[in-house]
Formats: C-alpha cells, structure tokens, sequence
C-alpha cells in the first residue's frame, strides 16, 4: 500500500487533499528531502509530530487551486494554530479573535508570526510569514504552495549554507530569527520524485476552469458570473477592501426578465439557469507531451543516471526529447528515428521542467506568464469538496474535452500501481488522539477526508466494474464479487426470497449503511466498537455495496472460535477475555442506540443472549480491533407493515398493518428518538396524576414513603418502561423478524414489545404525519423539491413508504388547498421512485453503444402522453442508422425500444398500488398530473436525472409535441454513478454552532455572534466551510451580523455562503435559493441594487424551473423585488406576493397583513391613495382581529391609515377646486424611506420580527406591583436583621432585587414612554429582546427562556414578549407584523450578558 506523509506541527489545518493521479504531484515522502527512498509505508524515525493520512480522492481537487489558495488559508491556521500551543486549548477566553471576511479566526493582538526572506532556486525573493514552532517542513510546504514557487518540488531550505533537517523546528535552529534569509536548495530527484515532479507540471498545464465541474458532472458555483467578476469576496479586516462587484456593476438596475413576471406560465429557459460562454478556453501550452517511444532507458544510460525521457511537441511546431535525471532535465539528441541520449549542445540542465520548457519555446513562456498572472476563484470555489454533487446539466462541445497529458505520461499508472486499504486508514484516523481540541480538530478531519477519498474511490470502482474494465476475484457469475481501488464490490444476482427478492435486496443494503452510520456516530469508548467503511453505488440500474476490505481474523480456527468469531447467532456458546469485552462494547452500544438485551433459541436449540439482530457478528480482527458486520436489522420493526403469522392485513387501503413489497421495513432512529421522547412525557404526566391520586403532589414529592416509589412504578408500566423502577425504553430489533424463536421465559418481554412497537407504528400516524402537514401550514418547513420533501420528512422519521398515507392525509384534511405544494412533490416523489426502479432493470439489459438511445428513449416515455418508437418514425431511422454502424444486436434494440409511454405509466401506477396503496390519482398518463396537481414536467426531469446519474445537455426542451422526440440520444451527456455514503460529524463546530443557537434564543448576541464565529472558525479547520452545516453556520453568522448593523459583513459573509452551497447542495438546490435572496438583502443594504436584483431574478428562476411559481417561497421573492423596484413593476410584483400569501396563509395571516401594507405604501407613491386606503384597512382588520385594538401594532397601522385617508381627502379636494392645492407635499410618512425598506425586506425574509404583546400594559402594572413589594421586603429584612448569619445571603438578595428594580424600571421606563407618546410613526420606540430560532425544538427552547427567567426572578406570566426575533423565512412568515420603518422605528438595546 502506497501511504503519504504530511509533514506538519500540531494543529495546521489547511493541508488539502487530492485524488491518486495527483498525490505525487502535491505530497512526496519526507526523506526524499535528503535523498532517500523511503520504503513504503515506511514511517520516518523519530519525529512524534508526524501525522499520517491518505490523500482525498475528490474529483475536483488539483494542485493548481491548492497554490493558489493555500497561502491565504495559511496565515488563519497559523494564527489558531500559535494559539493553541501558547494556551493549550482553542477555548481560552483571553484570546481575542475576529471573523474576517474568510471565515477565519484572526488574533487582534501578536499571532506570534514573523517575516522571513526566501531566495534561490531560479525564484524571485518573496517574504514568507513563518511561525517559530513549526517544522522545517512546514515551511517547505508553504513555499511550494506559492504561486511564484510552482510547480517547484524536491526543494531543501539552508541558512548560511547548511541545509536545514526537514524533521527540526525553526525555533530550535541556531541563528533563525526574524528577518532571516532562508535559501532553497534544489535537491536532487529520485525516479518517483521525478515523476511527482512531472504530475505537478501537468497540473498546471491543464488550467483548472471555472467551467470544468460541469464537464466532470458536479454542481459548479455560478454566483461569479453574476458579479462578473472571477475574484474573491472582500476581506472585512484587510486594508485594501475590494469591492469585487460593486466598482464592475452598472448602477442602473436590470428590468426583469419576461420569464419570471407574475402570470407567466412557462417555465424559464434552461439555459439561463448555467453560464455558457462567460469564460474563455483555457490556453494552448504544447501540442503534445507525452513519455518517449524511446522508453525505459536501456542499462547503460540507468548506470547514468537516466530516469526516463520525455516526448515534447511545441506550439512552434519543433519537437524534441527530454532526459530525467538526478539533476532534473535536459534536452538530448534523439529524434522518432534515431536515439542518440547524449545532451544537445548548448543546453541547460533545468531543476524544474518547465523552466527548460520557457527555454525551448517562447510561446510556452509567454502563456505560461499570462497563467501565473490570471485572476484567482474565490477560495471556496477553487478548494475541493468532500463529496460530489451531481448536476443533470452540462455541456458537449468538440473543444469540451480537455486534453491532459497523464495518460500519456504513464502517470496514472506508475503513481498509483498500489491500493490503499481503506479500513486501515478509516481506523487509523478514528483512533487519532482527541484529548485536546487541537486533536480533535486533526482527527475529525483526518476522518472526513479518508471519508471522501474513499467515497470518490467507489465511485470509479463503480464505473470500472459496471463498465467491464474489471474481471470478479471470485470467479463466480452467480454472486460475482470485484476489488478495484482497493474497494471490495459485490454484486449479488440471487437475491433472498424471503426478503423480498430484487428490493429486499436494496433494502438491505440501503438500512446496513444506516445502521453503519448510527454505529460511527457512537461516542466516548464506543469508538472502540469499530465497522467497516461502507457506501453504496447506483450505476446504469445496478446497485453495488462497496465496503473497505475487512481485516484478517485473529487468531487461528477452532472448533470454540471459528475463524475468530466470538458474536453472532451462529457463534454458539464461548466465554473468553476477549469476547467478554466485545459483549461489554455492544452493551454500551445497545444502551446508546434503545436496543433491548434479549434472548434467542440459537441453531442448537440453546439460548443465546443477543443486543443486536441476529444477523449481526462480531469479530475480533487481526489488527486487533473488534469489528461488527452486518447490522442493516438493527433498528426495531415498523409494525404498520408486518402481519404476524396466521394474521390478515387489512384490506382497506388506507388502514394499517398491511403488507409491503418487503420484509424489511425498519422504524427510522429520528423516529425512535421522538417516540421515546413523546412517552418520556406520557410517563411524567402518569407520576403526577399517580401522586396527586394519593396525597397531592407536593406531599409525594417531599416524602420518603412508599407512594412516591408505587407512583413511578406504576407509571413505568403504564408507558411500557423495561425497567420497574426508572423510565428506560428499549426495543428488541428482533420482534416480527421472519425465522427468529424466543424461548419462553421471553414471552412477556416480546408481548411488551410487540405492543411498544404498535404504538411507535401508530405515533407516525396519528403524531408525526399531522405534525408535519402543520409544520408546512405553519411554513416551518416548506420543501421545494424531493430532495428536501425528503429531508424534511425524515427528520420526522417518517419513512418515504409513508407518501401514499400522507397523500390520503392532505386530501382529507380542512388545510389541503394549503397543502397543495406537499401533495405535489409527494405525487413527484412516488412516480419518480417507482419509474427509478423499472429504469433499474430496463437499462441493465442495454448494450453499451445503445444507452444513450435507450436513457432518451426511456425519459421520452415518462414525459410524453402516448410516446412510442413508432409515432416516432425519423428519430427511429436515425437510431437504426446508428446501431448499424455501431454493431449492436437487434435482439437488445427490439428490448427497450418497444417500450411505450402508455406502458411505462401504466407499470408506474402498478408499483405505485403495490408500494403506497395509491392508485386511482395518478390518472392515465403525465398530463393528468401536470393539470390536476400543477406538476411540471422540467421538475419531473430533474427529479429523474438527479435520482439515476443521467446528465443531459444544456438546451432547451419541449415535451407538448408528440410526434417528435423531446429528447435526443445526443441530449444525454452521461450517466453518473450516484453514491451513498455515511457522513462524518465535526463534533466540536457542531456543538459551538448549537451552543451560539442557544444563545441566540436566549437573546445574547453579542456572546451568539462570538460563538458563531469560533463555528465557522472550527469547521473551516475540519472541512474547509464545504460542508453543509458549515453552509448554514455561515448563513447564521451573516444574519446576525446584518441585525447588529454590519450590513458589509453581512454581505461578505453570505457571498461565501452562496458559493459553498453551489457547490455542496447544488446549483439549484432549494437552500441555495434562499442564500441567493438573502445575498440580494445584503446587497441592497450596501448600495448594489443592481446586484441584488440579478440575484432575486435567479432565485425565481430556479424556484420556477425545480417547482413552479405556486409555492408559498415565491411570495418572499416576490414581496422582496417588489420593494426593491419602483413603478408598476414594484405593484406587480407585490400583488402577486399577496395573491400566494392569501393562498397559502390565508386572508387573516400576519404575513398577509404585513404586505398589505407593502402594497399600501407602494400604492401611495404611485398616488393612488383610494385603492391604498383599501389595503391598509385590510391591514388594520387583521391587526385587530389578531391583537387587539390597544396593540402597538394596530395603533401604527390605525395612524396610517388616517394619514391615507387625509391625504386622500387632500388630494380629491383639490381636484374639486381645480388643482388649487395639487402642488401640496403629502406627509412624509406616507412614502418609504431606505431606511423602512431595508427593515421591510429583513421581515419579508425572516431576518429580523417584531412582535408586541397584547399584555404590555399588564406587564407595566406588575412591574409596578413588583417593585413595591420587593421595596417593603428590603425594608422588612433590614429592620429584622436580627441573624448574623444570614446577612451574606440577604445582601445577596438584595443585590439581585436592585438589579431586578433597575430592569423593572428601565422596562417600565421605555413602556411608559410609548404609552405617553404620541402614535407618531417615527417615533415610536420600544425595548427589545433577542433570539433565534434555529432548528432546535420549541419546546426546549420554552423550557430554557424559562428556567432563565425563573432564576433572574421574573415570573414567566409577567415575561413581556415585546421582541426583535431572527428566524427562518418561513417561520418569520407565521407572526412577522408590519411595525416597521418610519411607521414604527425599532431601536434595538444589546442585551445584557450575565
């Protein structure tokens, strides 16, 4: 096995990864430094700051982007890095950090960094920031990631001569200081370092492009082609900030497209949705580069030194051959005729190839200062990500296809000749040292980029083994088994009956990579229970399980331990130190995951005590660490889809239980987790009604007697508790497993079980489902496509069988007009799923040279009514055309190209009855769901591709003509292997993230802000931001910084975020339209209308390409162009946000309120006082149907209608007498400052809320109350101070009362002045309180606001509720009011932190 070493002190984190071809070409073994050729896997003696990893295999990650990023994540790693050493822990609260505009941590005061000057080597002298603890090197690697510096490799640093040891630390190296000058020697090569040499050459040829991850098939980041401009975002803190867009941007706004204007029915053009030619070819360097046909060098020129020759052919037209030596390469004397190695006259012997390249061609030279030279992608769009996300667009073009010269240069070949093991290297990074948070930091993420790696590794196994390129190791055509890249692939054609045959199977492996997962996620000494890396791989309809390859067994076979088995059904009875603490492992597992001890009759008929399913095993491996396989049963049945032997499912098609396709059907561990939280609950409410039975409640919990004990025993059997005497629920993953015998002492257990198990089945009905339909009323939640229906249904733990009863629930329930959006991806969903698994086995038995006829063929039939070959006579002649000059059969042709669109849907409605129970609303044929539901056929495509692989090209398609195919054999680019895969945590950015969640409901910005930045800080050391939930972090910190007033912070931060989600989520995934519009709030904010238009106008085009424009995001986009455009376009499109609110919120919302009042004021610039008169009373009702008529609210929206209706009454007076008072100025507070638009946009996005309670004037008169009596109480214990003792606790007391009096008056204060204040909507002024709403639970959220209160000696019924409340946009929509701007100007007060 090949491994690399990086070279590194403890806490650097910006080491990157890259996929084999590229290893050499970044990492090279630290002894060839001095010469030497480690062996492999050979670890350098003596150096205890060497950390071991494996290079990532992702797809877009090369060299050429690593220098031109590296540098600048540097100088933020260093500074944390220093940190840490100086203070021994990140969380050190001396450490003053500050966010810049990259996301990393900069220290205000000394980092502990200083300049040193580099010279040599053929390189111009540059200064290098360098730190006094780092590695040799450490700073070898930072010169080589220098623009000026590469593709420089095989380099030393000397000072005053003398070579420095790579493995010492510059502090430690007599005579460093700052300021010194270091030299770079050239060292010299080795065959293996040469050829990394030549890897970096060819990666810097190939000119990595913006465009080139549409070509490869991932999501590409398209935000810069709207700035347009390629640089990176501004730097908050740096002192040259650059404005990227603005200074390029016309001031003058764009109109908007005719495509999204409200009323348009057609979908927008495809090909608005990618840039096509905003970026030029990348440019020619040489006509060829390749290994020389004069290759290997015969012995006599290896006794001299003769590596191997090197094949060139200028832009001049001139070619000649290269000699790699020790020295590095030269120009010799051979030609395609004669071989003649001896050097050519007057040539140079260059260190660096592509200085001896600049020597023969000037061309070469002239391009490749233009590549030094060009402007650099912003970070986030140049680093590689962990995983690759998939797009259904691309483009194909003849000059498409990038030549690269690593074919050609037996690169791919020679570098990479040997496999990593990947569970050696997984391991191996689990069991990193965590116990301080700079080892955590490493260790997470030394896991996620094995992860990735390993996750790119199978993706071109995938592709191999489908593909042919790979024979089986086993031989065997029944259940062929391959390995390729290290990734164990099997492919099983027998498939188990009793499981369900062909989707059993995929079930199978679908839950064992889940419960993989759950058993990663184990923390603490749970690590030590270890499982092999796992994914899964759909490739041309063929589902692969990819594993790592397992270790050896250890120990030899015994008759007792079989092959080193010591847990599992057929392990049979042994007792050894060994299996004794494997059982201890899955005790703790068992506990962790809800799962039940219990026992089984095992194969020969004795009891065998179990904590997991009986397939799973446990092994002791010969890396002796204990291993469990095959756990895809671990979680408990879901007991709505088994029926018991001798049972009847029922027969009503909506009624439960009821037979699946499968045996398989297993209870989510979201759900799990919310059941056992919900009779968590049951059973506190059961020991307070048991003791309130007996005595009172208060009584119960005082005494020592024995009620209070019978009260939580009978609760614990009440809620089916497995414990008599505490609440504890397990389940036994065992119950209603097929062929499973429990002895009879489990009876009693299994019965309990069996009813728990009914009662977590009937909690998704009756609990789950209806609170997931009023989170989507509520806009809580509001998915736009599949992916996030999914998403959002699991996080409920309702599994995707559940569609069809979700379907059922909508139609049936009083809110299904409102619903109509969830009942349309549903319908998507399930024709999607069902026309996924025919396309399985409908492209399996296609021949190669056929597929893209056959895909086309295929996705024709699920779009167009009536499609068939035959109604499609010429696209049929082309087709047989092609097959005769490729040579296919026309056995496989007559195949799938008999299949016809009335028998695909007709398959698709039979596996939909069969599935979900659904039938009779899917109709005849697509267009009953395109008119009936709203659905669109664009959406229905992109479903499709996404969920096969299947990249089309970039054009426009129409699916009404049916004569003609929409969709041609050429359209389809490629199919994709689309990969599952567990994911890592980043344990210690999640907490902090949470931790800054927490704050931010308890209204402590400032500590939240803090906390916000030391997250995205941390996940940028683990996972570079490209991470989702790094996505989100950063997305938070951007609206946290907008609400404190830093609105170019704000901006800066979120042009990260967009880029990131671009590139993780996807193009047009759902988040990245909301990240779009609230970039375009950020802008508008600085000044870059223009800017912020164009990014509104793209979120709406991709919201009406992946859903169409009925779906309650469509208001917030809306609403937010119609504030940011004047004229009859603002009233356009702000009609049309209130026609979607009403529909979707109702006429009586707050949200409909708030943009009636938009329109309202919209209506009064444009002078049409009459119909703005209207709106604002519409306004007023429901402000005072919702809170009263004293609420601040419906005072402001009553003033402003009185200032309309006066102005109204001006206006129609002096057009009565002849325009004698027309040139009159109308009042000021009927027209929008920026002010109150930019407060109006942060509340339309949820940004920013502000609600006032209907109670505040009751709060004044507690508060009043209140401070009387903590006035007699002072007085009372001051004249009774007769205990000496207690003294220190009243003080204390009183203390807390005076700061208690003093909040109580400042609050009084403020609602007094509002009370004695005039209802002028400028001056309005109130104190406020802050929080966020950030996915965790409200009910927690409740609980902590008030244990807070309680503790500061608030009562909770007296809690003002007068706040400013940042939220998700959909949750601001439930209670966001119209309090705003110069209506009613909201100072904000920080909090105070205690």
């Amino acid at each position: 096995m090949v491994t690399f070493y990086i070279l590194k002190s403890e806490g650097e984190g910006s080491d990157t990864f890259f996929p084999p071809s590229t290893w050499s070409s970044v990492f090279r073994p630290a002894p060839s430094l001095t010469g030497e050729e480690p062996e492999e896997g050979a670890v350098p003696p003596g150096n205890d700051k060497l950390k071991r990893r494996v290079g990532s295999v992702t797809p877009d990650s090369t060299p050429s982007t690593r220098h031109k990023t590296q540098d600048r994540q540097k100088a933020a790693a260093d500074t944390m890095r220093d940190t840490a050493k100086k203070n021994g822990d990140r969380r050190n609260n001396n450490t003053d950090v500050s966010c810049s505009a990259n996301g990393r941590g900069i220290k205000k005061e000394d980092d502990g960094s200083f300049p040193v000057k580099i010279q040599g080597a053929g390189v111009e002298p540059f200064e290098l920031q360098v730190h006094g603890f780092w590695l040799v090197q450490d700073a070898i690697m930072s010169v080589l990631g220098r623009e000026e510096v590469a593709p420089r490799s095989s380099v030393a640093l000397a000072l005053s001569g003398v070579t420095l040891d790579p493995m010492m630390e510059l502090q430690d190296i007599k005579g460093f200081k700052a300021g010194v000058t270091l030299r770079l020697v050239e060292e010299p090569y080795s065959p293996r370092s040469a050829q990394a040499h030549l890897a970096r050459v060819q990666e810097l040829l190939k000119a990595a492009g913006p465009q080139d991850a549409l070509l490869e098939g991932r999501s590409p980041a398209v935000l810069n082609t709207l700035t347009q401009t390629s640089e990176a975002p501004p730097t908050l803190h740096s002192k040259n900030r650059r404005t990227n867009s603005k200074t390029e941007q016309s001031t003058e706004a764009p109109p908007p497209p005719t495509y999204i204007l409200p009323g348009v029915s057609e979908v927008p053009p495809l090909t608005t949705l990618l840039p096509t030619n905003t970026h030029s070819e990348a440019p020619s360097y040489l006509l060829d580069l390749s290994l020389s046909c004069w290759n290997p060098p015969p012995g006599f020129r290896k006794l001299q030194g003769d590596f191997f020759y090197i094949s060139v052919h200028t832009l001049e037209g001139k070619q000649c051959d290269i000699t790699s030596c020790p020295r590095g390469f030269y120009l010799n004397r051979s030609t395609l005729d004669v071989f003649d190695p001896r050097p050519a006259q007057s040539t140079p012997v260059c260190h660096c190839l592509t200085d001896l390249l600049s020597h023969i061609s000037p061309q070469f030279k002239h391009t490749l200062s233009t590549l030094r030279h060009r402007p650099s992608l912003p970070v986030e769009e140049s680093l590689p990500t962990p995983y690759r996300t998939l797009s259904w667009l691309g483009f194909s073009s003849p000059h498409s296809h990038k030549s690269s010269f690593s074919g050609r240069l037996g690169l791919d070949q020679d570098l990479n000749s040997q496999a990593p093991d990947w569970n050696k290297e997984l391991q191996a990074a689990r069991d990193l040292p965590q116990r301080s948070l700079e080892e955590r930091l490493t260790r997470d993420r030394a896991l996620l980029q094995v992860n990735g790696a390993f996750v790119w590794a199978v993706a071109q196994a995938a592709e191999k083994v489908i593909d042919g390129f790979v024979d089986p190791v086993n031989g065997s055509q029944e259940d062929p088994a391959f390995l390729c890249g290290g990734v164990f692939m099997s492919m099983p054609v027998h498939r188990e009956e009793w499981l369900g045959g062909e989707r059993g199977h995929r079930a199978a492996q679908r839950l064992e990579l889940r419960c993989v997962q759950a058993y990663s996620d184990l923390d603490a000494d749970l690590q030590k229970l270890h499982t092999i890396p796992t994914a899964l791989a759909e490739y041309r309809g063929v589902r692969l399980s990819a594993q790592g390859l397992a270790p050896g067994l250890q120990g030899p076979e015994t008759a007792e331990v079989p092959n080193g088995l010591l847990y599992g059904f057929t392990a049979g009875p042994l007792e050894n130190p060994s299996r004794r603490k494997l059982l201890e492992l899955l005790a703790q597992s068992a506990k962790a995951l809800s799962l039940q001890r219990h026992a089984v009759v095992g194969s020969t008929g004795h009891q065998l005590p179990l904590f997991t399913s009986v397939d799973a095993q446990g092994i002791l491996g010969a890396d002796g660490r204990y291993y469990l396989l095959d756990v895809y049963r671990t979680m408990p049945a879901d007991a709505n889809f088994q029926v018991e032997d001798g049972g009847e499912a029922d027969t009503k098609e909506k009624s439960f239980p009821r037979r699946y396709p499968h045996v398989l059907c297993r209870l989510r561990p979201e759900l799990v987790k919310a059941f056992i939280q919900h009779k968590h609950a049951q059973f506190t409410q059961r020991v307070k009604a048991h003791l309130e039975e007996n005595g009172g409640l208060e009584d119960g919990m005082q005494t020592d007697d024995s009620h209070s004990i019978d009260a939580v025993r009978k609760a614990c059997k009440d809620v089916g508790s497995v414990s008599d005497i505490i609440f504890e629920m397990r389940f036994n993953p065992n119950v209603f497993s097929p062929g499973v015998q429990f002895p009879s002492s489990e009876s009693d257990s299994v019965e309990l079980q069996k009813k728990l198990l009914k009662e977590a089945a009937s909690f998704i009905i009756h609990n789950q489902i209806p609170a997931f339909m009023n989170d989507c009323i509520q806009s809580s939640d509001v998915p736009m496509d599949g992916a996030s229906l999914r998403q959002a249904l699991h996080q409920k733990g309702i599994n995707l069988r559940y569609l069809g009863h979700l379907i059922s629930s909508i139609s049936q329930s009083d809110f299904k007009h409102q619903l109509r959006h969830i009942k349309r991806l549903a319908f998507a969903e399930i024709v999607v799923r069902c026309a996924q698994r025919f396309f399985s086995g409908y492209i399996q038995g296609v021949e190669t040279s056929n597929l893209s006829a056959a895909v086309s063929h295929f996705l024709c039939c699920l779009l167009v009514p009536h499609f068939s070959s035959a109604s499609n006579g010429e696209e049929s002649k082309k087709r047989s055309r092609r097959r005769g000059r490729g040579g296919a059969g026309a056995t496989d042709s007559a195949a799938w190209n008999a299949l016809s669109g009335n028998e695909l849907w007709s398959l698709i409605c039979q596996d939909a009855q069969e599935t979900y129970r659904f039938k009779e609303g899917l109709g005849s044929n697509v267009d009953h769901l395109v008119e009936q539901y709203g659905l669109q056929k664009m959406s229905l495509l992109r479903e499709m591709c996404l969920k096969t692989g299947i990249q089309l090209r970039l054009r426009e398609y129409a699916f009404d003509s049916r004569n003609k195919a929409p969709i041609s054999p050429d359209d389809v680019l490629n199919v994709l292997p689309v990969v599952k895969h567990i994911t890592m945590t980043t344990s210690d950015a999640t907490r902090m993230f949470m931790a800054a969640q927490n704050s931010l409901q308890k209204g402590l910005l400032e500590k939240a802000y803090e906390q916000l930045k030391e997250a995205s800080y941390l996940f940028s050391r683990v996972c570079d931001d490209l991470h989702p939930e790094a996505c989100h972090c950063l997305s938070l910190l951007a609206k946290v910084a907008y609400v404190q007033g830093h609105p170019a912070e704000a901006r800066s931060v979120q042009l990260r975020v967009v880029i990131i989600s671009e590139r993780v989520l996807g193009f047009d995934h759902p988040n990245t339209i909301q990240q779009y519009v609230l970039l375009a709030v950020y802008l508008y904010a600085g000044g870059e209308a223009a800017l912020a238009q164009r990014c509104l106008y793209r979120a709406k085009v991709l919201l009406l390409t992946i859903h169409g424009g009925d779906h309650p995001y469509t208001a917030v986009i809306d609403a937010s162009l119609g504030l940011m455009l004047q004229g009859e376009q603002s009233l356009q499109f702000l009609q049309n946000a209130l026609k979607i609110s009403q529909s979707f919120r109702g006429d009586a919302d707050l949200t409909t309120a708030l943009i009636h009042h938009l329109l309202a004021q919209r209506l009064c610039v444009s002078g049409d006082y009459r119909q703005s008169m209207n709106h604002e009373k519409e306004a007023h009702s429901i402000f005072q149907n919702k809170c009263g008529e004293d609420h601040p609210q419906t005072k402001c929206s009553s003033d402003f209608l009185r200032n309309i209706t006066q102005q109204a009454v001006r206006v129609e007076r002096s057009i009565r007498q002849g325009g004698a008072e027309a040139s009159e100025t109308p009042p000021e507070g009927l027209f929008p400052s920026q002010d109150t638009t930019l407060e109006q946009l942060a509340l339309v996005n949820g940004i920013l809320k502000t609600s006032y309670s209907t109670r505040m004037m009751e709060f004044k008169e507690k508060l009043k109350e209140k401070k009387a009596a903590e006035e007699a109480e002072k007085t009372k214990q001051e004249s009774a101070n007769e205990n000496q003792a207690s003294e220190p606790s009243a003080n204390k007391g009183e203390a807390t009362d005076d700061r208690e009096q003093a909040n109580g008056n400042a609050e009084c204060q403020t609602t007094g002045d509002e009370a004695s204040e005039e209802t002028d909507h400028t001056h309005m002024n109130c104190q406020m309180e802050s929080h966020m709403h950030n996915g965790v639970s409200k009910s927690e959220n409740e609980e902590e606001k008030r244990q807070s209160d309680i503790t500061n000696g608030i009562p909770p019924q007296s809690q003002s509720k007068s706040s400013i409340t940042m939220m998700s946009p959909s949750e601001a929509q439930t209670e966001s009011a119209v309090v705003n701007g110069k209506e009613c100007v909201v100072n904000e007060e920080k909090p105070v932190e205690e």
